[in-house]
């Protein structure tokens, strides 16, 4: 059977909380990639198509949309009630019990701990409320701000994903790194 995420918001601490992506967050959301464009392409293939608020309603009506499947889950990230980033699962298999979190912060946001508490607090979810067994994080090779979360949170280092995305014209290598419940409950 599978479970889907009922939560609307997850506290972090006192300063972040996650909120399931609506259809209010779009001004948001898209004002912060695209303020953020030339920090965010290194990283992040969607940063170039999403060209107005229209592309970002788009984004959200697919997230949200009720196909009957179940759908991967997307969180905004908010600290001191600013909007900071997204936070979400991708390819999400429940039968297999495996999913894979993405993230991405504002400039401004980073070096705060603000996306490593953040993933740690999804993980609790997932591992304790979801059922959950392996989560995975992929990072482009030499975004060492992105590899340090699953590195500082007991992820295991599996290899290099060659040409695991495509970015404009190119593709790049993604660093996979996994957590099993197993051993994040012999932490």
């Amino acid at each position: 059977m599978e479970t889907t995420i009922v939560m609307q918001v997850l506290v972090v601490d006192g300063s972040i909380r996650l909120e399931k992506i609506k259809y209010s967050h779009a001004f948001q959301v898209f004002q912060a990639i695209d303020s953020n464009r030339k920090f965010l392409t290194p990283w992040l293939p969607f940063v170039q198509q999403t060209r107005s608020q229209e592309d970002t309603e788009s984004f959200i009506r697919s997230i949200l949309a009720e196909s009957g499947e179940p759908k991967d889950e997307v969180f905004t990230v908010w600290y001191k009630s600013r909007f900071a980033g997204l936070i979400g699962l991708k390819e999400t298999d429940y039968l297999n019990q495996k999913t894979e979190i993405g993230y991405w912060l504002i400039e401004s946001m980073t070096g705060k701990g603000i996306m490593t508490k953040s993933v740690k607090t999804l993980i609790d979810f997932l591992f304790g409320s979801m059922n959950m067994n392996r989560i995975q994080i992929k990072c482009g090779v030499g975004n060492y701000r992105s590899s340090a979360i699953p590195k500082r949170l007991g992820f295991t280092f599996e290899g290099v994903e060659r040409d695991g995305e495509k970015h404009q014209r190119s593709f790049i290598d993604l660093e996979v790194y996994s957590l099993l419940k197993n051993d994040y409950g012999k932490r």
